[in-house]
């Protein structure tokens, strides 16, 4: 899929003009596994060690997620569904976690607090987190991230 479509697609889906979508790895194909109990369970493991600390033990995200900080960084948003991460397919939300949010927006300047996990985490222990993540919402969220799935994938 061509840079342009990533762009195109995400400012249609979400609104997110700012955003130039670039990543090397933002392939389509990526598929979570919410009903699938070993897979919940190891990414569990893992966002309890890697993740929570900043996004909530029960994904609830950092007061004020929206608003930057007094550093220009903004809090780690929640990952259930009061936050925004089931807005973004798949594909995005997988690069965004290997390669961090400055890779995907080709800015290394960006401010966050967000690394990238590309040396951390191997695409399966990754997918395992958000399949992790996407178990927890409930299943209107779940259809609902499916669909923007599904259309990602349609381009």
């Amino acid at each position: 899929m061509s840079v342009n479509k990533v762009v195109i697609l995400t400012t249609i889906l979400f609104g997110l003009s700012y955003l130039d979508v670039s990543a090397t790895d933002l392939e389509p194909d990526y598929k979570l596994g919410p009903e699938n109990r070993n897979s919940v369970l190891t990414g569990k493991k893992i966002y309890t060690s890697q993740c929570a600390a900043c996004h909530g033990v029960q994904l609830e995200g950092q007061p004020n997620w929206r608003q930057r900080k007094p550093n220009g960084k903004l809090p780690a948003p929640p990952h259930n569904a009061s936050g925004h991460t089931w807005h973004h397919p798949t594909a995005m939300l997988f690069a965004m976690t290997k390669y961090g949010p400055g890779a995907l927006i080709q800015n290394p300047a960006y401010k966050t607090d967000m690394p990238a996990y590309n040396n951390v985490l191997s695409d399966e222990e990754i997918l395992a987190v958000l399949s992790y993540i996407k178990s927890q919402w409930p299943i209107e969220v779940r259809e609902r991230h499916d669909r923007i799935d599904e259309r990602y994938n349609q381009n």
